[in-house]
């Protein structure tokens, strides 16, 4: 029991959810990322190849940073303000993108 009354919920248990939700999908962004580069060097670096893989930095990084930010503002405040939907939107495709360009590496 969270000690709130019956019908009110803890404010304080979705943010931390949510920021632990961003953390798990940015460590298998990273593990995702770290692999493609793993492939492109352990099969020999050619240009589609090393361009795809920084293509999967660059998608690395800018979820990284959406991330990054997100965490912090739900750290920030006790009700954090919701996520802006082209925040959202830049987020799933760079998971997305970022996914289908390190299949085509691994594969």
């Amino acid at each position: 029991m969270s000690g709130a009354p019956p019908g009110e919920r803890d404010p304080g248990l979705q943010p931390e959810r949510t920021r632990l939700a961003w953390r798990r999908t940015t460590l298998s962004l990273t593990v995702a990322a770290v692999l493609a580069a793993r492939t492109t060097l352990h099969e020999g670096p050619t240009a589609p190849a090393v361009l795809a893989c920084a293509l999967c930095f660059a998608l690395w990084l800018a979820f990284l940073l959406l991330a990054h930010h997100r965490i912090r503002t739900l750290t920030g405040t006790a009700r954090p303000p919701a996520l802006p939907p082209r925040h959202a939107a830049t987020a799933a495709l760079c998971t997305v993108a970022l996914a289908i360009c390190a299949t085509a590496l691994i594969l």
